[in-house]
């Protein structure tokens, strides 16, 4: 299985560390979940739909890492033309 890694900016503190590794493996029983708060990352092995899904369920905002990466060497580009 391959590993998703989530950029979550409302995720900010251990409650939400608690909430979101519990609703992860509400829906991903066993799910590998990394966390670091500081960063706002959240990276999980397994299914990353089902895992986007139950963090906005949990009433967060992820977004996937390379598509904001993606995102950001494109606005990064169009401001250098």
């Amino acid at each position: 299985m391959s590993a998703t890694t989530f950029l979550i900016p409302d995720m900010t503190c251990g409650h939400c560390e608690k909430t979101l590794r519990g609703a992860l493996n509400e829906v991903l029983p066993g799910v590998s979940v990394s966390i670091d708060l500081n960063a706002h990352k959240l990276t999980v092995t397994g299914d990353a739909a089902t895992a986007e899904e139950a963090i906005r369920e949990a009433c967060y905002s992820p977004e996937r890492a390379a598509d904001a990466s993606r995102r950001w060497n494109e606005e990064e580009r169009c401001a250098t033309e």
